[in-house]
């Protein structure tokens, strides 16, 4: 996967207070014993929940690792727990402690919440393991066996059936912010339509929440309860989640009580937050909504117990950076990616995200694009890709073109110990939606030009000379222009075949690149849309031969194929001949 990304900067910040929290050992505890959780409802501060002991499920996060179960019920009617309907997406990593928080005696994170919907019932992981980064898989769900849900329901206003369909891992609320939803929506659809292998929509949910500038949150929030933010990429589009910090100790923070998204040793951004509101939920766990300040720091583990980051120096970061033109509209943008892994979505997403923007809605058109990466391959020679090309689309010229950058940009970070360093896009977009598409083809004979037809002899060629045919395209007004192709046809050729297709529907094998150079040999070798492609194939010619003319006045579109019969001689003379005016 890429690797050796340029730094992503960020403000230099002082680092927050130290709480250095003591383990509590879980087995001390018993029924009814009251603990203390501080979690942030609103801004940056963090406040006091109070709960009671249900008791432990044995291996109930992984083997040899506990899990905790407190009820945070609260009688007030008025408190944000009543409120919220029970604990929420966003509170995982809420350090619970015994007593006063801080006499810094810390149980656990709270990280898991029943299956079944919004409940203040929560599973909690002991901080005696969430620095220990366990290497097991992370499980979706605990199991609660008949007992252990009666003693649990006994406990709380769960009923028994809702105490038996489990916990799971409370849900981050992860987002993508700078994308709407239903634009979210159309890519995730797209995505699976056609197999695409890097596009991970499906995993996020749109915007709760966004980024924001340094002056709302800060390092200094980064206490423990406060909020803590773990980003992929950061900029125009923030693929994001925000938890709570557990405990921070010499400029290293611990939260989440459960994986981000079990990525190991990993270098995602490590953020403060500022919390907006948290948004009750009839069906699920409620969830939080909250701003992301710039990163403070990087996190360097994910792990099974949790996350892990270090204060001070920046992820690596790839930079994608768009321009978009639209009549006297434009807008330059940009977004660094953190970890590689989700370099072609942000590619996707950034191109995309930025045209709505400036075109202001969903419109046909025409963009002239324009791509530019860079970076090192698997040997650590540097590499340039330049390359352009024109999109049409009558309902929605942003989308026409999100794929082709995508796969380009999933293709090169899938090879071993090759790095990206930047994705550079640049688009002008006009209001034509006019194409043009291959309708036919005529060949020169006795210097005039002839319809082909594969209901008589199709294209008769002649062993040793010069063929000449040109392509026939009809524009919408259907207005008729011309694309020539000629070739000299080998001595010991024979019959074969003529493939004609426009530049948009010509497929670029990037899926099969294994190495840089393939994929630049690839991007090379592809037409641009607005060209037209000749392939003609015949035995004993010398294998295939492909040529690209172009660019023509607009995209092309469509494929004709046509059979080449080759002759010589006399009766190839005849056959040409015999072919005049057919």
């Amino acid at each position: 996967m890429i690797s050796g990304l340029a730094l992503s900067s960020g403000p230099a910040q002082s680092a927050p207070a130290n709480d250095c929290a003591a383990p509590v050992d879980v087995s001390t505890l018993a029924e009814g014993d009251t603990l203390t959780a501080l979690s942030v409802v609103k801004g940056t501060t963090p406040q006091e929940f109070t709960g009671t002991v249900v008791g432990t499920i044995d291996d109930g996060i992984a083997v040899g690792l506990d899990m905790l179960v407190v009820d945070f019920e609260d009688p007030d009617a008025s408190s944000a727990m009543s409120e919220a309907g029970g604990i929420w997406q966003g509170m995982s990593g809420s350090p619970v402690y015994v007593g006063d928080p801080a006499d810094g005696n810390l149980v656990g994170a709270i990280a898991y919440g029943l299956s079944w919907g919004p409940s203040p019932v929560a599973g909690v992981t002991p901080f005696s393991e969430m620095d220990d980064y366990l290497d097991a898989q992370a499980p979706r769900r605990v199991r609660v066996d008949g007992t252990q849900a009666r003693d649990i329901a006994r406990e709380s206003g769960s009923t028994r059936a809702q105490v038996q369909e489990g916990f799971s891992q409370l849900r981050l609320p992860v987002g993508v912010s700078g994308i709407s939803g239903s634009r979210l929506q159309q890519a995730r659809e797209a995505a699976a339509e056609r197999d695409a292998r890097y596009f991970r929509g499906g995993e996020m949910t749109a915007v709760r929440g966004g980024r924001d500038d340094a002056s709302r949150a800060t390092a200094d929030d980064l206490v423990a309860g406060g909020n803590m933010g773990a980003s992929f990429s950061y900029g125009d589009i923030t693929y994001a989640g925000v938890g709570t910090v557990t405990s921070v100790c010499g400029g290293q923070v611990v939260g989440f009580g459960h994986p981000m998204g079990f990525l190991g040793a990993t270098s995602l951004g490590l953020h403060p937050a500022d919390a907006l509101f948290v948004q009750p939920e009839s069906l699920g766990a409620p969830f939080k909504v909250a701003n992301i300040s710039p990163a403070v720091g990087t996190v360097t583990d994910d792990r099974l117990a949790g996350i892990t980051g270090v204060l001070g120096p920046l992820p690596e970061a790839m930079t994608v950076t768009s321009d978009v033109q639209y009549g006297a509209r434009e807008r330059a943008g940009s977004t660094d990616v953190h970890v590689p892994e989700w370099a072609a979505e942000v590619a996707f997403s950034q191109h995309l995200a930025n045209h709505d923007r400036v075109l202001d809605g969903i419109v046909g058109g025409t963009s002239a694009m324009g791509i530019v990466v860079q970076g090192t391959d698997e040997d650590g020679a540097p590499f340039s890709i330049d390359a352009s090309d024109l999109f049409v689309d009558d309902q929605d010229v942003a989308f026409a073109a999100a794929w082709d950058i995508g796969d380009l940009v999933w293709a090169l970070s899938r090879i071993s110990d090759a790095s990206v360093d930047s994705v550079d896009l640049d688009s002008v977009v006009t209001d034509e939606t006019g194409t043009l598409r291959v309708v036919g083809l005529e060949q020169r004979l006795d210097r005039k030009w002839t319809k082909v037809s594969n209901r008589r002899q199709g294209v008769v060629a002649q062993a040793g000379k010069m063929l000449r045919l040109r392509a026939v395209l009809r524009a919408e007004d259907d207005t008729l222009s011309h694309v020539p192709f000629r070739t000299r046809i080998a001595d010991r050729a024979r019959s074969g075949y003529l493939s004609v297709t426009g530049g948009a529907w010509a497929w670029t094998n990037l899926y099969r690149a294994k190495t840089v150079a393939k994929v630049v040999e690839a991007v090379e070798a592809a037409p641009r849309n607005d060209e037209v492609l000749f392939e003609l194939r015949l035995r004993r010619n010398g294998g295939r031969l492909e040529q690209t003319a172009g660019p023509q006045s607009s995209v092309v579109e469509g494929r004709k194929g046509f059979f080449v019969q080759v002759v010589n001689g006399r009766r190839g003379q005849r056959s040409i001949e015999e072919c005049r005016g057919c």
